[in-house]
């Protein structure tokens, strides 16, 4: 690994360009969600005139213009609604595949913690770099890196060694982190109805926002407790405050978001091992964790036990993400449940988000309970017609629940 200015790494990606002439536009894939390296994003971005930026969950501050292919299975809110977004429908655990083959990077972006005895670490993000970064080697990609002493140093798969790193720059720059924690009434409602379903000695998967964020303040209680998610935050980090989570386990995670003190926890910490999505999501894996409990969101749920988490309006929102990994691995392991938490009423857009049959298309169906404010509507080994009766009356808001039943009729489900 070599430390160049940006001024010299944007030549170098001029060069690298011209060489790989011929194959279309070049692909750039970078750490994403919370972790994009803006600063060698930008010296980069000067030195391709067009390119696919392939990056998940993108947040405001990519480069937006002309030329540039927004391409993600995850679209974040930094180009979401775009024209330029070019939308890859996969679930998380496939797309280390797809950069293998048919999505090879021309150019891998990470955003590093300083070197440490020939290792970086990719730190509060690792998920499919590790596979980004194999492609390129194997393809005579260019690897870069953004070195950042504020990157805490994470232990487990997102340890690369130098040598597999061509160029990098130096930017100190402080990671973000959440703002003020607000949970509303609802949220705490169903976190706690959530709760409430998890024993002692579950291994849990959580997504980020207010319902994981109530359901994990129920839990502070409990003991033994380990943790194997895509994601983690705060909670997991106020669950081993108070004693919650099993010493002897290993917190497992694909990356984070948080606030400085659990930057600071994860930092070079022995019991903290992130997990590239291969491993992390791997319904295979996940089904062999003790009590695996998977709580994930949805945007709209029907009477069939379907689940739309990505789309809204005709058009995409996010994505599949984890979320049917998780799902169907949590389903296959011993004693594991899968919830899907949401609220029964969309305040915003005053409507239903319980509906007879989704418009859209399905993300996931039939976990092993659908939770809102309003009640669990326990649906695994129920009839059909059993598990329409228990949405409706548990689960959806009372204003709908005559029009709900009556369509239920017509869909036979009554």
């Amino acid at each position: 690994m070599k430390v160049a200015t940006p001024a010299q790494l944007t030549a170098a990606v001029r060069r690298h360009a011209a060489v790989r002439t011929g194959s279309g536009l070049p692909r750039v894939v970078a750490s994403g969600n919370f972790a994009t390296p803006h600063d060698l994003l930008a010296a980069v971005d000067e030195g391709l005139p067009g390119y696919r930026l392939n990056v998940l969950n993108a947040h405001p501050g990519v480069p937006v213009r002309a030329g540039v292919v927004h391409e993600t299975s995850f679209v974040g809110p930094g180009v979401r609604g775009l024209p330029s977004l070019a939308y890859v429908p996969a679930r998380l655990s496939l797309l280390p595949t797809l950069l293998g083959s048919v999505m090879k990077p021309d150019v891998v972006l990470l955003h590093c913690s300083v070197p440490r005895q020939g290792k970086v670490s990719l730190g509060i993000e690792v998920n499919v770099l590790p596979a980004a970064v194999e492609s390129a080697r194997v393809s005579g990609g260019l690897v870069l890196a953004q070195l950042n002493p504020h990157m805490p140093y994470t232990f487990g798969d997102g340890e690369l060694d130098t040598d597999l790193v061509d160029l990098a720059i130096e930017a100190a720059v402080p990671l973000p982190s959440p703002g003020g924690r607000s949970v509303d009434d609802d949220s705490a409602e169903i976190g706690r109805l959530v709760a409430d379903r998890i024993g002692d000695r579950s291994t849990l998967q959580l997504g980020i926002g207010a319902i994981p964020d109530a359901a994990l303040d129920g839990l502070t209680g409990r003991r033994g407790l380990r943790i194997w998610s895509e994601m983690v935050g705060d909670g997991v980090l106020r669950l081993a405050q108070a004693g919650a989570l099993d010493a002897e386990a290993e917190v497992v995670a694909s990356f984070m978001f948080g606030s400085d003190e659990l930057y600071a926890w994860v930092d070079q910490n022995p019991r903290v091992r992130m997990a590239r999505t291969e491993r992390a999501n791997d319904p295979a894996q996940i089904s062999r964790q003790p009590a695996m409990t998977s709580i994930n969101s949805a945007l709209e749920v029907d009477l069939f036990g379907q689940a739309n988490a990505s789309r809204l309006n005709n058009r995409i929102h996010s994505g599949f993400g984890g979320a049917t990994d998780f799902l169907v691995g949590a389903l296959h392991a011993s004693d594991g449940q899968a919830f899907v938490a949401l609220r029964s009423w969309h305040p915003r857009a005053d409507v239903s988000c319980v509906v007879a049959l989704l418009d859209e298309p399905v993300t996931s169906f039939q976990p092993s309970a659908i939770v809102t404010e309003q009640g669990v509507a326990q649906l695994l080994g129920r009839t059909e017609q059993e598990q329409a009766r228990a949405i409706i009356e548990q689960a959806a808001h009372p204003d709908v629940r005559d029009e709900l039943a009556e369509e239920a009729h017509h869909l036979g489900l009554a």
